[in-house]
């Protein structure tokens, strides 16, 4: 369970805090059941309410700075996400945007970049749903990645690619 003031990954939604654990007085709502208030941290306004017993979101802690430091060097031995069906695609996509498993989203980020670079090769631009995947995918490890190192998650993308530059 988590505590209130914590930081966690709510699956899509991304950052969240726990602003409180009580049970809900609204219709609708199981008042005999325990929920989280969760606020979305990059997303202004609005709160999200689930079941502190509810396994159909994938939730976790959001990691430590050693854990994202880690993770950033560990990122060019991250190999690439191959679907080698397209109708499969997206539906993996979806899988893993909507998991917490921030190499998934490295995973899909580093194929789509691949996948944009050879299109564009080829005198094509990205796909409407490779671009909406990288930007969900970006927006995950980005938005977790903004909050662990107090940066605004505009500058991750530059300060992951320096970081790596750095380290090699």
């Amino acid at each position: 369970m988590f505590e209130i003031g914590e930081f966690i990954v709510y699956g899509h939604k991304g950052i969240c805090k726990v602003e409180d654990i009580t049970y809900l007085d609204m219709s609708g709502a199981d008042k005999e059941r325990l929920y989280y208030v969760l606020v979305p941290v990059n997303t202004r306004g609005g709160k999200v309410y689930s079941p502190v017993d509810s396994g159909k979101v994938q939730t976790r802690k959001m990691m430590t700075s050693e854990e994202a430091n880690d993770l950033i060097d560990e990122i060019p031995k991250i190999e690439q996400l191959w679907v080698t069906n397209d109708k499969m695609r997206e539906e993996q996509y979806k899988e893993v945007v909507n998991g917490c498993d921030c190499r998934q989203w490295i995973k899909i980020i580093k194929t789509l970049h691949l996948r944009r670079k050879e299109r564009l090769a080829q005198g094509k631009k990205i796909t409407a749903i490779d671009e909406h995947y990288l930007k969900l995918a970006e927006n995950q490890l980005y938005g977790e990645l903004s909050v662990v190192f107090g940066k605004e998650k505009g500058e991750m993308e530059s300060f992951i690619a320096q970081r790596i530059r750095s380290a090699g």
